[in-house]
């Protein structure tokens, strides 16, 4: 039987990845003045495909919670920040479940910005003077931008990065945890970490079936995916 990853390990390679790609210097495509109009429309565009979710009492603060802190427009650099800066201490802080939803959740934001830096160098190509974005430009954008694989396993990360911490998140003495930590870890300069973590057990604490609301969410994204793929002429329409 294969050893279970380090979740230390396995945590600071994620890491390493999303301050790669986040960082100009190393990733020059993050100058380009589509990249923030991209990913603020597309923020728009899955806020307006949550809509359901979010008029739903039960399931509105995991839907939230996703669009701010999981897979929205949100600067996710300080959270980061405070992880880099205690990962030697956090396999004796947290538990591997937690800490392998953390790592998950930063796989997501760096592929996720990845894949948004080829669609801003894709729009810089297409094109170069135009101010506005549009459905039928992103879809060209996200067409010649292809990687059905990487699509695939965003969407799919979605869902693990939400079992995961959910999962997480309703272990025994999650919440006395959080609560007993929130002095110190604010005193530690580690605030943007801990409100991620208690935004998220308040979220799923009220949602009952995490299993269906994650399927509802890949089923709807795996639907975008598949008529941005096909050239359908209207591919963010909701059932």
């Amino acid at each position: 039987m294969p050893a279970r990853p380090d979740p230390i390990a396995r945590l600071s390679c994620r890491l390493a990845w999303h301050q790669h790609v986040l960082d100009p210097a190393l990733e020059p495509r993050n100058r380009l003045r589509w990249l923030k109009a991209l990913q603020s429309w597309q923020a728009l565009r899955l806020e307006r495909s949550f809509d359901g979710f979010l008029r739903d009492p039960a399931r509105r603060p995991a839907a939230r919670f996703f669009l701010t802190d999981v897979y929205g427009d949100h600067d996710f650099s300080q959270r980061d920040a405070d992880i880099a800066r205690v990962i030697p201490m956090m396999q004796r802080l947290l538990p591997a479940p937690l800490l392998d939803a953390i790592a998950t959740g930063i796989e997501l934001g760096a592929l996720t910005h990845a894949l948004d830096l080829r669609m801003a160098e894709a729009l810089h190509q297409l094109a170069p003077r135009r101010r506005a974005l549009d459905a039928a430009l992103y879809a060209q954008a996200y067409r010649k931008v292809g990687h059905p694989r990487l699509r695939a396993r965003q969407i799919a990360l979605i869902g693990q990065v939400g079992t995961t911490l959910g999962s997480a998140l309703r272990m025994p003495g999650i919440g006395t945890l959080l609560k007993l930590s929130r002095v110190p870890a604010r005193a530690a300069g580690l605030g943007e970490l801990q409100s991620f973590l208690e935004r998220g057990y308040a979220a799923f604490a009220e949602l009952g079936d995490i299993r269906s609301f994650l399927d509802d969410i890949g089923d709807n994204e795996t639907r975008v995916m598949e008529r941005l793929f096909a050239g359908d002429p209207d591919p963010f329409r909701q059932p």
